[in-house]
């Protein structure tokens, strides 16, 4: 597959042999990320599931060279498929797990999760809905394209501010905001490379319509995403990805930990995710 993608790309790019062995992979990658900038976007409008959109040709310095990581990480989750064919196979979404809250006062509270998820065009036309189940409560949290709302048996609500907030942020800041970045016509800048506890990473922001930015820590030598970082209401978070796996050929971490301020308050552990299944309407409609 590696094979393929250089050969892909060998009339586009000057090959350039002088590279350290922890450089290699970062290098195929850049080699076959040239394929996204010479293809055209009716690739995808034709069905092709092997093509890449081809980024804004306008693209210079930093935003060139934050495209370039973005589209290199698209391929590694793709598993070297290219985004069309991750959103093909990532149509649906049903995903098992549990969650661990803590509150200020440094209270732990789990709860089990069920999410589901029917694919947008865009992120911001992407369903979403999470169940929750508390020793004490269950209720569900639903993002149905336009609103974010609670729903608690047959009732829907007003969720609390934070509990509002926490799922928007989940959204708008996470894996998808870099993966998706091109459908939701999201600007991505390079920052820096920085090594930080003796890793290597390449440093993006993804920068949205609506004006929200996410930082992304992208390992060198593995083109995963190990860390993000964002900003809201004044509040400092990151989140940390574990125990990366591959779910039906898109890679999945199956353990999440967020911090607020330095201070660790949500831990999300994955046990299932399968793509592909049947996710109707009905889950997300409560009009």
């Amino acid at each position: 597959m590696l094979k393929s993608a250089f050969e892909l790309n060998s009339r586009r790019v000057f090959i350039i042999l002088r590279f350290r062995k922890a450089q290699t992979i970062a290098f195929i990658l850049l080699l076959a990320v040239g394929q996204a900038f010479a293809q055209d976007d009716s690739a995808e409008k034709t069905g092709d599931a092997t093509a890449t959109p081809s980024p804004t040709p306008e693209l210079t310095g930093t935003q060139l060279e934050g495209t370039r990581v973005a589209e290199a990480s698209v391929l590694v989750y793709s598993q070297f498929t290219g985004r069309v064919r991750m959103n093909q196979i990532r149509k649906t979404t049903v995903e098992y797990g549990t969650i661990e809250l803590t509150d200020a006062e440094g209270k732990k509270t789990k709860a089990t999760y069920e999410k589901r998820m029917l694919r947008g065009d865009s992120l911001d036309k992407t369903k979403i809905r999470i169940d929750q189940s508390f020793p004490d409560a269950r209720y569900s949290l639903v993002y149905d394209g336009e609103k974010i709302f609670g729903v608690f048996g047959t009732t829907v609500f007003d969720p609390r501010a934070d509990a509002k907030a926490s799922f928007s942020h989940s959204i708008w800041h996470g894996l998808d905001a870099l993966l998706r970045y091109y459908e939701n016509g999201s600007k991505i800048n390079f920052e820096k490379d920085e090594k930080i506890m003796g890793v290597d990473y390449r440093i993006i922001t993804s920068l949205d319509k609506q004006g929200r930015k996410t930082t992304f820590y992208i390992s060198k030598k593995s083109y995963r995403v190990m860390m993000l970082e964002y900003e809201e209401a004044g509040v400092k978070y990151r989140r940390k990805f574990y125990d990366y796996n591959y779910a039906q050929n898109t890679l999945v971490p199956y353990r999440t930990v967020l911090w607020a301020n330095g201070k660790r308050v949500e831990e999300k552990r994955t046990s299932t995710v399968t793509f592909g299944q049947e996710v109707g309407e009905e889950y997300f409609d409560f009009s």
